[in-house]
């Protein structure tokens, strides 16, 4: 049988973003949200949260391009004075890799994400990451100390057919290839890990190669050739005007990716094609 989750990344980012989360889990498909533990909205998110009980949460933990939630003074070297992380995620993923100085303030920062987010009455069962930065291997070895612990039981393993994406979107040819490099020696990295762990992730992830483009033709294209098992789908929808995001993923199309979440063609395929929709803990939408 071949099952879908489909999540939305960044809740909490913003009101258009927490909107948006709201509307494709009531009208859409929407199974699964990751919330940004120290995003600005992250208030608003749990509310929400907490009055759509059903709507599965998980971490999308950020190390990049967000905030701490730490005060400044703990993670000196890995915050600036107002508590913001690096907006350039290479830079920062060669730092957190080579200075093994940054290690304990990693950990103590992540451990604070996740009791943040338990703080707020949510039972969460997933972890994911800005940016994937979850897979970076120094993040993944503190995650893999953390997740037993916290009870997290399925981890997103960010691993996609590249020769499958392009046969329906031929832009980025060389940056889509060198992801496909990057994040396929991370998964490769994680995956032994996991399995000792008995850390559930799904076969493979659409959204990878094409972040921000998840439209409702592209999504009609690629779910006629999902593989056995289970595939997650993970978008950004958005409902504009948001100068938050629109600042932040100016080439995003957050509109068009809640479109096809709600899309009444997207919700028929798959029933066409008998494919399950369903969130991690195997709870069936449609």
């Amino acid at each position: 049988m071949k099952r879908l989750i489909i999540t939305s990344d960044d809740f909490g980012l913003s009101a258009g973003v927490n909107r948006a989360v709201e509307q494709a889990w009531k009208n859409g498909l929407l199974t699964c949200a990751s919330i940004m533990p120290g995003a600005p909205a992250f208030d608003e998110a749990v509310k929400i949260a907490r009055r759509n009980q059903g709507l599965q949460i998980g971490i999308h933990l950020t190390l990049v391009q967000g905030r701490g939630v730490l005060p400044p003074a703990e993670i000196p070297s890995l915050v600036d004075a107002d508590g913001n992380f690096t907006d350039n995620p290479v830079m920062g993923g060669i730092r957190y890799f080579f200075d093994r100085g940054l290690y304990c303030q990693l950990k103590r920062e992540i451990e604070a994400q996740i009791k943040k987010v338990l703080a707020a009455g949510i039972q969460f069962t997933h972890i994911d990451g800005h940016l994937n930065i979850h897979l970076h291997p120094t993040v993944f070895r503190i995650l893999s100390e953390l997740m037993p612990s916290y009870g997290i039981t399925t981890f997103r393993l960010a691993r996609e057919r590249l020769s499958h994406n392009l046969r329906f979107d031929g832009q980025r040819k060389f940056g889509k290839a060198l992801e496909s490099l990057i994040f396929g020696f991370l998964t490769d990295h994680a995956r032994p890990e996991l399995d000792r762990l008995g850390i559930q992730y799904a076969s493979e992830v659409k959204g990878v190669l094409n972040s921000g483009r998840m439209t409702e033709e592209y999504i009609l294209n690629i779910i006629d050739d999902l593989q056995d098992g289970v595939t997650e789908i993970y978008f950004h929808p958005g409902i504009m005007p948001d100068a938050a995001i629109s600042r932040l993923m100016p080439g995003y199309r957050h509109q068009e990716e809640l479109d096809a979440i709600t899309s009444p063609r997207v919700r028929q395929r798959l029933i066409e094609l008998q494919i399950q929709v369903q969130n991690y803990r195997g709870e069936i939408k449609c």
